[in-house]
């Protein structure tokens, strides 16, 4: 039962982030070269989609921007020091990820901001690693690297309060479930004498309105200004996610997790 309830708290807030990353009027389907050839990401279910995400759209002005403007109203210092932990607390997906995918260097770099944020930075509230000039660099996570290895990402659907995704990154989440994810292990797959289940999930709760509360407005831009909403998110999750896999700067229309953060403005 308590996998089944975190898979249900990651993905959910997974959704949370992945709204933000909608621009322009997306299309059907997204065309990523790989071995000369070009993959499509169809919408296998896209009436059935488009009603799920009308679903979603409620949740989120009932619930999730709520509690993003609650938040809002506490110190910025308290809220960066909330980002900074959050932030420290990804790498121990990151660096494995980092690792499968023949990253060295980049594991290298996010191992040493670990350490020294988790000590120096206690607990990873200040960024500590930054100011000696060892920068952050872009997350990784399993579905990342299982497309950096090959694999298609399937169908495009959309999960009730869980959100956007594809076969292949609904498989990378789980994969953090069957110990992928530290953080996962030490508070909820096992007991131990310092952390709690409560943890982990405060933690992802946390970590989705803490995103949500950054981009208040690119979420009223972007509901404003797009024809088609749901397009918007298909098209622009799936470009997100093909840079990410192919770790390229800039595509159309495309922002990072970190460009996204910038914009907020308290």
């Amino acid at each position: 039962m308590n996998k089944y309830l975190s898979i249900l708290t990651i993905i959910l807030f997974s959704f949370i982030n992945t709204f933000a990353i909608a621009g322009d009027d997306g299309k059907l389907e997204i065309k990523g070269k790989k071995n000369g050839e070009y993959l499509e990401t169809k919408d296998c279910f896209e009436k059935v989609n488009r009603g799920i995400f009308g679903f979603n759209q409620v949740l989120d002005k009932v619930i999730f921007k709520p509690l993003a403007k609650g938040y809002r109203m506490f110190p910025k210092p308290i809220r960066s020091g909330t980002s900074n932990v959050l932030s420290n607390l990804s790498n121990v997906v990151t660096i494995p990820n980092n690792i499968l995918q023949g990253q060295i260097g980049s594991a290298g770099i996010n191992s040493a901001r670990l350490v020294i944020n988790s000590t120096l930075g206690i607990a990873g509230i200040f960024d500590v690693a930054s100011y000696y000039g060892i920068n952050k660099r872009e997350k990784e996570d399993y579905g990342q690297t299982l497309g950096v290895w090959g694999a298609g990402p399937g169908c495009y659907f959309v999960l009730p309060i869980l959100g956007p995704t594809t076969v292949r990154d609904s498989i990378g989440s789980v994969v953090n479930l069957v110990g992928g994810d530290a953080w996962y292990n030490v508070t909820v797959a096992n007991d131990t004498h310092y952390f709690s289940e409560a943890d982990y999930y405060t933690s992802k709760v946390l970590d989705g309105i803490d995103f949500r509360a950054k981009n208040l407005e690119s979420f009223d831009s972007l509901e404003k200004n797009s024809v088609d909403l749901y397009a918007s998110v298909r098209s622009l999750y799936l470009q997100d996610r093909y840079r990410k896999i192919r770790n390229i700067d800039k595509t159309t229309d495309t922002l990072s997790d970190d460009d996204w953060e910038e914009l907020d403005s308290q």
